[in-house]
C-alpha cells in the first residue's frame, strides 16, 4: 500500500499492529478497536503515538472520550459502495473535533479521493499502483462545490452571494 498525506505520497510512519501482535518500543503504533478497549490503560503508558482503527459499523462516540489522545483514527472502507465511513469521518471532524490524522483504508478508490478529503480524511491508503497513475490530480478534478464540507472551500452558494 501507498500513502497520500498532505498532496504527495509519503512513507507511512504507523505500524499496525494485529491483536496478538507485541507492542514493543515503536514510536507511531496503530490497533483495532477491540484491542483499544482491552489495552487502552497499558497502550497510553507505552508513550508511543497512539491510532486506532474504527469499523464502519461502530459510532465514532465510542472513542469521544480518547480523541485528544489519538494522533491517528483509521477509517475503514470495506468495499467502495459502503459509505457509512464518510459519515463518520465528517461527525468525527465536525460534532467531535477531531484534529489528528484520519486516514482512508480498504477500497480506496481514485474518484473518491477528493470527496473524502472534502469529508475530513487527510491521508489515504491507496494502492500501490496509484503513483503511476497520478491519483494526487484528482484533488483537484473540481474546484466548484454545491455543498459545505468539512474542508471549508467557499460552495456555490456563498460564492454566488459574495458575487452579488
Amino acid at each position: 500500500m501507498s500513502l497520500i498525506k498532505d498532496g504527495c505520497f509519503v512513507e507511512d510512519p504507523w505500524r499496525h499492529l494485529a491483536d496478538d501482535a507485541a507492542t514493543g518500543f515503536d514510536f507511531c503504533i496503530s490497533v483495532s478497536l477491540k484491542r483499544w478497549q482491552a489495552e487502552r490503560a497499558r497502550l497510553l503508558d507505552s508513550g508511543a503515538a497512539l491510532g486506532v482503527r474504527l469499523p464502519n459499523d461502530v459510532a465514532p462516540d465510542a472513542l469521544a472520550p480518547d480523541l485528544a489522545r489519538l494522533a491517528l483514527i483509521v477509517l475503514a472502507f470495506p468495499k467502495f459502495t459502503d459509505g457509512r465511513a464518510y459519515s463518520q469521518a465528517r461527525l468525527l471532524r465536525g460534532r467531535l473535533g477531531y484534529a489528528g490524522e484520519l486516514r482512508a483504508s480498504g477500497e480506496v478508490l481514485r474518484d473518491q479521493l477528493l470527496f473524502m478529503q472534502r469529508c475530513g480524511f487527510d491521508a489515504f491508503a491507496v494502492p500501490e499502483r496509484a503513483q503511476g497513475e497520478n491519483w494526487l490530480a484528482a484533488f483537484r478534478d473540481f474546484d466548484v462545490f454545491y455543498q459545505p464540507a468539512e474542508d471549508h472551500r467557499p460552495w456555490l452558494m456563498r460564492l454566488r452571494r459574495a458575487a452579488s
